[in-house]
Formats: structure tokens, C-alpha cells, sequence
């Protein structure tokens, strides 16, 4: 199976309530790029318009290998329209208000399954028309933890436990598949030097890496200090991705214990193998519908009698972890969220069609389109039917 062929395979568009006011000091925007990362992206904008990045705020994500619409505001941003590249911009008037993820209301996928055999469509759809019925677990997907190593370690574990130096290493010097030759380059100089810092600071180029290197110049031992100087955005990215991998445990966890072992489908996702449900009972559909677990964070109060305080202790404790050792003692600006986030993952409005795939000569393809609740991954529906149709 090909997903991402071409960007045109995999389209998706925010739906936002939010409508130009005609007054108000932030403007509006719809964005629709092809082939970019939203942050990569926004900072062409930003550079076309000189624009500092404080006066700019979006809702989400958009993936690199795709064709998407997403919304944005500008503080006192220009009233004109921009093209960059595949990158096209739109004003649409004032608001009165910054946009942020609240506004997303939902997020609108199509996507094409290239490259399919024959004999896989069939069970393809079958899985499909269960995922319309059942849904799926609400998984955080891989696109969540592209700050992993290599050997699944975490940044955000590292600094719960105190590891301070391999943290930091890790952030800044380890090596990820998607890495640009200017990484590669600047990443591997900090591996050979580590340490040396004098010899880093004076062969790296000027941006974010140097002005830490900088830093444990004149503070060696300080490397607490050093991740505190971590952009905003890294900081945030490397907790939620820890904080993520062990509310996907959780569920995990959740499921195991309240379904048979023939109502669990293995799906693999980069960091393994976990559990999705299939033809459970009004019951067990109604209990699941309804649960919210709460994301790990040590500001979290339990009752005693709370049924899903055992779900967290034991994720901590196979971590070798107690909820408490989530607070990060010493940081100023580092902290886990607190927040819950809906179990059951239903797409809405699923429909598919089968056709002769016309970019892969004698394979299918599979057209879907669905929208999904914010902060839910498109991609975990694709993995679904692909396991249904491998499944013995």
C-alpha cells in the first residue's frame, strides 16, 4: 500500500466557526500549501512579510507531504494575499481574537490507498464499514513523536529522571531519518565535540544550537540551565511527546482489560504494536464512548476509589515511575499538561470507493473521506483497514 504518493493523496482541510468581524486588531487567513510543514511554512510567510513570529498564531499541524488548508491570524497582519512557492495565502478580514487549535472545529480528510492488490479491497472495505460503526481507539499516532532516538528513548523521560546532559544531547545532537543536510552537518559536529564547547561554539553556524553551546561556555556543568533555553515550541514538543506515549499505554492498558482477546486487532505503530477494538457489545461500545482519560501529569488529583487511577499507576510503574516524580523540580517553564483527551476516535461521515489505480499499473486503489475531531490522527483509520485486511 502507497499513502502520500503524490500531495494530492492526502488532503486535508481545518473547519473553523470563526468568521472575518470586520473590525478587530488580528487578521485572518486561509493558508493552502502543498509539499510544506506548517512551521516551515508560517516562517516563509513570516520572512515575505517581515513579520515578527509573536504576531502570528495557528490552530494545528499540517503535514509536509500533503495538499492543506489550515487558518492563521496575524497580529496587524497586511490585507493582501501571498503566493510563495506551493504556498498560497488568502486574506479574509479582521477578528477580534488570535485563532488557536480551539477554533478548529473539525479537520476534513481525502485520501487515496495506492498500490493495493485486488484480493486486499475487499477486507479493506469491510474494515472501513467498521471503523463507520465502531471507530477507533484515539491514539496519538508516529507523526507525535518524531523527537524519539532511534532506540525509543524520550527526551521527556530523560528529564524525569534527571538526566539532564543525555537530554540535552539528545535534542540537539541526535541523528533522525528526516534530518536536512544542515542538520546532518551541524548534528554530527556536536557529537564528535561534545563537551568541548569552546570548539562547537566556534564551528557552528549562528542559530539556536550555538547560543546553547554558547551558554555551557561560560555554565559546563548547567545543562538543567541549557534545556530551559530550549525554544518554547521544542520544550512543549518533547514533554507531549513522553506525556503522549504513556497516555497511548493507558489506553492500551484499557482495552486489554475490559475486551476478549477476539475483540483486539494488533495495528503496529512505530513505537509497537497496540490494541484496536472490533464488534464489541452495546455495552462495552457505550462504556468506551464515554471514556476520557486524563493525560499523566503530576498536577492530577485522584479519589481513591477512581477506576482510573490503577490505568496510571501501572503505565508509571513499568516506567519505573511514580505520578508525583511528573512534576520537574528545578524547571521554570517545563511542565507536563494537564487536560483529558476522548478515547473513542469516530470518524464522521466515512465513505470509500475502489477503483483501478492509474498510478500503479494492475493495482487499486482505495479513495476515502471522513472528518475527524481535532487533535485526532487520519492516519490511525488508514492502519485499521490495512491490519484488518493482513489479519489472519
Amino acid at each position: 500500500m502507497k499513502l502520500k504518493q503524490t500531495p494530492e493523496d492526502f488532503q486535508v482541510e481545518e473547519l473553523t466557526d470563526v468568521v472575518p468581524t470586520g473590525d478587530g486588531p488580528f487578521a485572518l487567513y486561509r493558508m493552502e500549501k502543498r509539499g510544506w510543514a506548517t512551521p516551515d511554512a508560517l516562517a516563509a510567510v513570516r520572512r515575505r512579510w517581515k513579520i515578527q513570529p509573536n504576531r502570528l498564531s495557528y490552530g494545528g499541524l499540517k503535514d509536509r507531504h500533503a495538499l492543506t488548508v489550515q487558518y492563521l491570524t496575524i497580529f496587524r497582519g497586511p490585507s493582501r494575499k501571498l503566493t510563495h512557492h506551493d504556498i498560497h495565502v488568502e486574506y479574509l478580514g479582521q477578528v477580534p481574537v488570535a485563532y488557536t487549535s480551539h477554533d478548529i472545529r473539525a479537520n476534513r480528510f481525502h485520501l487515496t490507498l495506492r498500490a493495493l492488490q485486488a484480493e486486499e479491497v475487499p477486507a479493506i472495505q469491510t474494515s472501513l464499514e467498521e471503523v463507520a460503526k465502531d471507530g477507533v481507539p484515539n491514539y496519538f499516532d508516529d507523526q507525535r513523536f518524531g523527537s524519539v532516538g532511534d532506540q525509543g528513548e524520550f527526551i521527556g523521560r530523560l528529564l524525569v529522571q534527571g538526566r539532564y546532559e543525555d537530554a540535552l544531547k539528545l535534542a540537539l545532537a541526535a541523528a533522525h531519518e528526516h534530518d536536512r543536510a544542515a542538520q546532518k552537518k551541524e548534528k554530527a559536529l556536536l557529537r564528535l565535540h561534545w563537551g568541548d564547547w569552546p570548539t562547537c561554539k566556534e564551528r557552528l553556524p549562528r542559530g539556536h544550537a550555538r547560543s546553547l553551546v554558547d551558554y555551557l561556555c561560560h555554565h559546563p556543568d548547567d545543562f538543567r540551565g541549557a534545556l530551559e533555553r530550549l525554544r518554547p515550541e521544542l520544550r512543549g514538543l518533547y514533554l507531549s511527546a513522553y506525556q503522549s506515549h504513556l497516555w497511548n499505554r493507558m489506553l492500551a492498558l484499557w482495552l486489554e482489560q475490559h475486551c476478549r482477546p477476539d475483540q483486539l486487532l494488533p495495528v503496529r505503530l512505530h513505537l509497537g504494536d497496540v490494541p484496536m477494538h472490533r464488534d464489541l457489545d452495546e455495552t462495552q461500545g457505550q462504556e468506551f464512548a464515554a471514556l476520557q482519560l486524563p493525560l499523566p501529569s503530576a498536577r492530577i488529583k485522584f479519589e481513591p476509589d477512581d477506576p482510573v487511577k490503577p490505568l496510571v499507576d501501572t503505565v508509571l510503574a513499568k516506567e519505573g515511575l511514580e505520578l508525583e516524580q511528573l512534576r520537574l523540580k528545578g524547571f521554570k517553564a517545563m511542565f507536563f499538561s494537564k487536560g483529558e483527551r476522548a478515547a473513542l476516535c469516530a470518524p464522521a461521515g466515512l465513505t470509500h470507493s475502489a477503483a483501478d489505480d492509474e498510478l500503479d499499473a494492475g493495482r487499486s486503489k482505495v479513495v476515502l473521506r471522513f472528518e475527524l475531531m481535532r487533535g485526532a490522527y487520519a492516519t490511525l483509520i488508514v492502519k485499521r483497514a490495512m491490519a484488518r485486511a493482513h489479519a489472519p
